[in-house]
């Protein structure tokens, strides 16, 4: 058994300068490989973490002293559990910024346990939500737009994925399709079945794409990119941001709230409660670990909300 740390003995407390910490770390994020996400994120993160260091009884020693850096971070995490009331998820969002920064500095990650999470399945639509969308999707006067929610909604490509597709990467016929991801995660490499939905409104796309590149080309606009399957007005590869936003437009449409990953969930899903083996889920969605598929068989909050009601006795 390893041995109880103890709390180590208070000394002369030096102050911690918040603001001139949090702006130093800022200047090496900026140096990271991070989307501006991620970095805003941690930042934010860790200068609510130095705030409150700044006015604790460990003071600077946490920024130096292994020991005291352990106990400070503890005392951090039962701080924003109790009085700031924060859910399992955030707690380890803030102490996964809070490693990320200690490392900034050359110190070593927090010897501090991460909150156990609930296990749910991921969100994804119910079925009511489900017809709500596809009828928006539908209603969609651009053939575009219709084609990448539908294949988003059955073929439950990550966002990245739907992005880099080109017109080689398909191949479909009247009675079967197929779309190929070059570099998934993790670089991977699969192929993804087209039912016969996603067959249709890639067909009726690739009409109305083949009629715009000839529009441009009558024009004199060589700037189209004749490879990526989805095109903006320009003819320009269509960037995740503006794949995502189709998607939140056609969820609007529906009076729903959902991004691109919010459908990718739905598929497999629904692919998990079919009884489709998980084996078969796991290749279709890209997933190296069993697991991560496993997790779309569990109960949803909706699925336990039902649950209770459904025991309800009569007086």
């Amino acid at each position: 058994m390893a041995a109880r740390l103890k709390r180590p003995a208070g000394g002369e407390r030096k102050e911690v300068d918040a603001d001139a910490v949090a702006a130093k770390y800022k200047a090496w994020l900026r140096r990271q490989p991070l989307a501006d996400r991620s970095r805003d994120a941690y930042l934010a993160q860790v200068s609510s973490f130095v705030t409150w260091l700044a006015g604790s009884e460990h003071g600077a020693a946490a920024l130096e002293d292994p020991s005291v850096r352990d106990w400070a971070v503890r005392d951090y995490k039962r701080h924003v559990k109790r009085a700031r009331r924060w859910a399992p998820t955030s707690v380890n969002q803030a102490l996964a910024a809070i490693d990320n920064f200690y490392r900034s500095i050359g110190a070593g990650k927090p010897e501090v346990a991460r909150e156990e999470l609930p296990q749910v399945a991921p969100r994804s639509l119910v079925e009511a939500d489900q017809r709500r969308f596809l009828r928006a999707v539908q209603a969609c006067p651009l053939a575009r737009d219709r084609a990448i929610a539908t294949v988003f909604f059955y073929a439950g490509l990550r966002l990245a994925e739907l992005t880099a597709l080109d017109v080689g990467d398909l191949s479909v016929s009247a009675r079967r399709g197929r779309l190929t991801v070059r570099a998934g995660k993790g670089d991977a490499y699969r192929e993804v079945p087209l039912n016969s939905a996603c067959r249709k409104a890639i067909d009726e796309w690739a009409k109305t794409r083949s009629d715009q590149l000839a529009t441009l080309a009558d024009a004199g606009d060589e700037r189209a990119v004749t490879d990526a399957l989805w095109l903006s007005r320009a003819g320009d590869r269509l960037s995740a941001r503006a794949i995502d936003l189709v998607v939140r437009r056609l969820a609007s449409d529906a009076k729903l709230e959902l991004s691109a990953h919010t459908l990718r969930h739905t598929a497999l899903t629904n692919l998990v409660r079919s009884g489709a083996d998980v084996v078969m889920v796991a290749e279709i969605g890209g997933h190296r670990r069993l697991d991560t598929t496993r997790r779309y068989s569990l109960p949803s909050e909706a699925d336990k909300d039902a649950a209770l009601e459904a025991v309800l006795v009569e007086c």
